[in-house]
């Protein structure tokens, strides 16, 4: 069965796709109706719940990931993809031009997912595959003093493995969600045991720094994405009248603290 993987061709017509609409809302913005320049406006905010809704979908192809179940990686790749372009949109839209407040942030750091996103897909992607095909001299035999550290953090995530899932091998095992909901401390352990082996063979030292660290940068940004979207939703829930600074409250909200 063939993968259900989008082209780079056509995530670059998606991504220049999203600017052109963008655009174009940003040159028409002044002549549409009220309703759709007030910030806040019931139109508006629904805008931005579904808006919000499609980039939070980029949290179920994590789910999906980690957890082994709910379809194929792939499609949930692509929904991803398709998903952030269009909510990226609806959230432009929601925010009615208004970037010069704190939640503008939140703008900044979709294009900063964005940007690494496309950068990892069709540039950084060739570049990982040159590094399978590569041959480095730090796969070099490693000092005794090292080898004999990196012989006890095997043989601790051997031991760790006998009770997180005895069925897998050390060399390929990495904990999922269902590991670290049943057994959250030892899939911790775990976790650290696999960061020191990296840190042992020195894993990102083989490879650019753009690609050893481009995966953290990518989820440092979609982290803080959340978090100040939970914020957000918070505030102009139960603190309405503080985001609306003495103007009208023309969202749906619960009190106007």
């Amino acid at each position: 069965m063939s993968r259900p993987d989008i082209s780079n061709r056509t995530l670059g017509s998606l991504v220049a796709g999203l600017a052109v609409v963008i655009l174009i809302y940003a040159v028409a913005r002044t002549f549409l109706p009220d309703t759709l320049k007030t910030p806040g406006s019931p139109v508006l905010y629904l805008f931005g719940v579904v808006g919000a809704l499609l980039l939070l979908v980029s949290m179920v192809f994590v789910l999906v990931k980690r957890a082994g179940r709910g379809g194929s990686p792939p499609f949930w790749m692509n929904a991803h993809i398709v998903a952030s372009c269009l909510g990226t949109v609806m959230v432009v839209i929601h925010s009615a031009g208004y970037l010069r407040r704190p939640p503008a942030l939140l703008f900044l750091a979709l294009i900063g997912l964005i940007a690494l996103g496309v950068y990892a897909r069709i540039w950084l992607s060739r570049r990982v595959s040159d590094t399978f095909g590569e041959k480095y001299g730090h796969f070099a035999p490693l000092p005794p003093d090292r080898r004999e550290e990196l012989r006890t953090v095997i043989d601790q995530k051997a031991e760790l493995l006998r009770y997180l899932d005895p069925a897998a091998r050390e060399g390929t095992f990495s904990p999922t969600l269902s590991h670290w909901l049943r057994h959250p401390v030892m899939s911790a352990a775990y976790a650290k045991l696999v960061r020191a082996e990296r840190e042992i063979i020195g894993t990102r030292r083989m490879v650019p720094p753009q690609q050893a660290y481009w995966r953290a940068a990518h989820l440092a940004l979609a982290y803080l994405f959340v978090i100040g979207l939970i914020i957000h939703v918070i505030t102009v829930t139960f603190f309405a009248g503080y985001v609306a600074d003495g103007g009208d409250i023309t969202w749906w909200h619960i009190t106007q603290w």
